[in-house]
């Protein structure tokens, strides 16, 4: 037994927040893959799609990767001011590809303690340890702090997929999916968490996309887990693949696992090889811009507190992460 805490003991703590469709399924089972990690718990939030699918879509990863001891724990089902977008066109209705598993999980297994007083309860019993991961809009953690003030002061790290950093959408002209979703959460946060935060932006993950070479391989690998991500990304393929998306995406064709450059940071640092360090914040008020992330590199907002916005990728290493993970 003491062996197996101090193995424990010098694993790094991650939090998980998701509004798990294609990419946030990726995420987690990178995490689950990597050795020096240890999962506290997965937090859900309506996202990509509804909040009851995004439940159920952790659960079913987490019974794929045999770790249904994880605790998952339900969240908002709307943005702070109440308004709900959805993924469902590239994620699928159920935000997995529509390939349903009669044999998934229920809903019964949802811990009954709400995600952002787990959160707070969590980052009190591990105050400086935890890593927070998140994948999906960001009102969970909004909730968090404004609940508890010294929420943010308690984790180690937090590490964000979403925004932009050149005014580029994926949902609208300037917003990108997971802070479009919630400008006020993403808003919040980006102000109100002053401890070290990473941010893998789209135009970031659309520069350090995979080659489609490299993905079929990868699903075709004949594991359970390959099998799988083959399964739950036949749908959006049909998107990605396609020539009106690939000439949205920024710099051409190639797969991109969005959520996974987060997750890939946090679990190893080295995957970061350059960074923008300088505040951000969120435009709420903007016709156009609404949701989009703004960088200020000139030091107008005259904040104290910096983010790193990631702006390089070790792509081996990187791939060595995906790979693991569907192994």
């Amino acid at each position: 037994m003491a062996n197996k805490q101090a193995a424990t003991s010098q694993k790094k703590l991650i939090l998980i927040d998701v509004d798990c469709g294609t990419d946030d399924a990726q995420a987690i089972m990178m995490a689950i893959a990597a050795p020096n990690i240890e999962i506290l718990g997965i937090t859900c939030v309506g996202g990509n799609t509804p909040l009851d699918n995004v439940c159920k879509n952790v659960l079913r990863v987490l019974k794929l990767c045999d770790r249904s001891d994880i605790p998952v724990y339900r969240g908002s089902s709307t943005a702070i001011l109440g308004h709900c977008i959805h993924a469902s066109y590239f994620h699928g209705v159920d935000g997995l590809g529509d390939v349903p598993d009669p044999e998934a999980p229920g809903l019964e297994l949802i811990q009954k303690e709400h995600a952002v007083d787990a959160l707070n309860r969590l980052a009190s019993k591990y105050p400086g340890q935890i890593i927070l991961v998140a994948t999906g809009p960001l009102t969970n953690l909004a909730l968090a702090v404004k609940m508890d003030p010294t929420f943010p002061q308690k984790l180690d790290s937090l590490y964000i997929m979403g925004g932009n950093m050149e005014s580029r959408g994926n949902t609208t002209a300037c917003g990108e999916f997971n802070f479009l979703a919630d400008p006020e959460g993403a808003y919040i946060v980006l102000n109100e968490f002053l401890c070290t935060t990473y941010i893998a932006t789209w135009e970031f993950a659309c520069r350090h996309k995979l080659p489609w070479e490299w993905y079929d391989q990868w699903v075709n690998m004949g594991t359970k887990k390959s099998d799988f991500i083959k399964k739950i990304y036949a749908h959006s393929l049909q998107y990605s693949r396609s020539e009106k998306e690939v000439k949205a995406i920024v710099d051409g064709p190639g797969f991109i696992s969005c959520d996974s450059y987060a997750m890939a940071a946090a679990i190893d640092g080295s995957t970061v090889t350059k960074v923008i360090e300088c505040a951000v914040t969120v435009e709420l008020c903007g016709k156009f811009t609404r949701g989009m992330m703004v960088l200020d590199l000139i030091d107008d907002l005259k904040k104290k507190n910096k983010a790193f916005v990631i702006n390089g990728c070790d792509m081996e290493k990187f791939k060595e992460l995906m790979e693991a993970s569907v192994k």
